[in-house]
């Protein structure tokens, strides 16, 4: 007996959504055998209908309006890649779960914005809601936090979220590169958009950070509290002294909780060379869970891309056609926690200091000076002389100290003459 095949709504056709459809052409015969019934594409929806995307499009009904796509009578699941957090995607997903189908994105703004919302609809109506490919790609790290890890207290996720920044920053170091030559490589290579902002910016770790968080710690994605800096400020130079400390610069999204708060930040950290994410390279994803009583787990592969990320959206295909789907955040949305946000104020950790200093007697007393009123004292002292000889460069590693006394420390540096712009300050990820 034929087993009926679960139809398909793609909402999507750029390189997922071409991928999604190769891969299920490719392995159909193994995908039906571990779903139990085939899984076939049955309509489409983009914004190009004449563009050649290298499929075979023959028997699919295109829907110009892709919204169209949840009440259609062919379609049993809808997947939308479409992207963007409002817009087209947001009315996709509240109709197709509204009308209880089961909803699968690869949209990590759309979760890290709404994720709430769409839950409580799902959880309302019966339907599977699924975003495994919204975070790291082709890495199980939703289904490893959700189902492997689901009877351990996580006590922190942190990781390397973003394939551009890990490029570029791998690059600036293996190639003696600045950040501007590598940028505009890897724009030429496909690794970075023309407008590169919402990676290079942070903005995309900060949407895959709080989903993560989310889910870890039992709590709405809580995007608006995720501090994020990016990496456009990361000098040659920062490369070259974080190397001769014994560390690599990395773009690392880290969540934790502490007496009942949650902190989120996105930032450049100076990652230990013997520490797992530190041989992290490339375009490579890296995702570190610490938990109890399991300890700590280490998930890394290609974190975006045609067939990383079809991998994981034909996965989450695979758990609804054997009706293996969970609560999306691991819980009933009314047992979500709405966790206060931590005051990074008051945050203890080491530090990395960067200065750009005249070169003259008496400046390395001042600028101690200005870390002892504030009781920050150095690990670690370097100076370098530029090329012109009046200015000199000063990098300092700190002990363990708050965030407040070295934010303080950094505006008096700042205000003095003897320094030159502002001074550039990274965190040390001592996990």
């Amino acid at each position: 007996m034929t087993k009926t095949a679960l139809r398909i709504g793609l909402a999507g056709l750029g390189t997922v959504g071409a991928g999604v459809i190769r891969l299920l052409a490719a392995n159909q015969a193994l995908i039906a055998r571990r779903a139990g019934r085939p899984i076939i594409v049955t309509a489409i929806s983009a914004r190009d209908r004449s563009r050649d995307r290298g499929i075979d499009m023959a028997g699919l009904t295109w829907l110009d309006d892709a919204t169209e796509l949840a009440a259609h009578p062919d379609v049993d699941v809808v997947v939308e890649l479409i992207g963007g957090s409002d817009g087209p995607a947001l009315t996709l997903a509240r109709r197709t779960l509204g009308a209880a189908k089961p909803f699968v994105t690869a949209n990590k703004a759309l979760i890290a914005h709404h994720g709430r919302e769409l839950a409580a609809l799902a959880e309302a109506n019966g339907a599977p809601l699924a975003f495994e490919a919204a975070v790291a790609g082709g890495i199980p790290v939703l289904k490893a936090l959700g189902e492997g890890a689901a009877a351990n207290r996580i006590v922190s996720v942190y990781g390397l979220l973003n394939g551009t920044c890990n490029y570029i920053l791998s690059r600036m170091e293996s190639d003696g590169l600045d950040f501007g030559t590598v940028l505009a490589d890897a724009q030429a290579a496909g690794f970075a958009e023309a407008d590169p902002s919402f990676d290079i910016d942070g903005i995309d770790t900060a949407h895959k950070l709080a989903i993560l968080a989310g889910l870890a710690f039992g709590a709405a994605p809580d995007f608006a509290g995720v501090a994020t800096v990016g990496i456009r400020a990361i000098d040659k130079a920062d490369i070259e002294q974080a190397a001769a400390l014994g560390f690599r610069i990395k773009l690392v999204g880290l969540a934790e909780t502490a007496d009942g708060e949650l902190f989120q930040r996105v930032h450049p950290a100076l990652v230990a060379q013997d520490h797992p994410l530190a041989a992290t390279n490339g375009a490579l994803n890296a995702v570190v869970i610490e938990a109890v009583p399991v300890g700590r787990l280490f998930l890394q592969g290609r974190g975006a891309g045609e067939g990383p990320t079809a991998s994981a959206v034909v996965a989450d295909l695979i758990d609804i056609a054997q009706r293996r789907t969970g609560l999306p955040f691991g819980m009933p949305v009314a047992e979500l926690a709405s966790l206060p946000r931590a005051d990074s104020a008051t945050r203890e950790g080491r530090y990395y200091l960067r200065l750009s200093v005249a070169d003259r007697p008496g400046v390395l007393a001042e600028l101690t000076a200005a870390l002892r009123d504030h009781g920050v004292s150095i690990e670690s002292l370097i100076q370098r002389p530029h090329a012109d000889s009046s200015a000199a460069t000063v990098v300092m590693v700190t002990h363990t100290t708050t965030e407040a006394a070295l934010q303080a420390s950094l505006e008096a540096m700042a205000a003095s003459p003897s320094v030159s712009g502002r001074p550039v300050m990274m965190h040390i990820l001592d996990l």
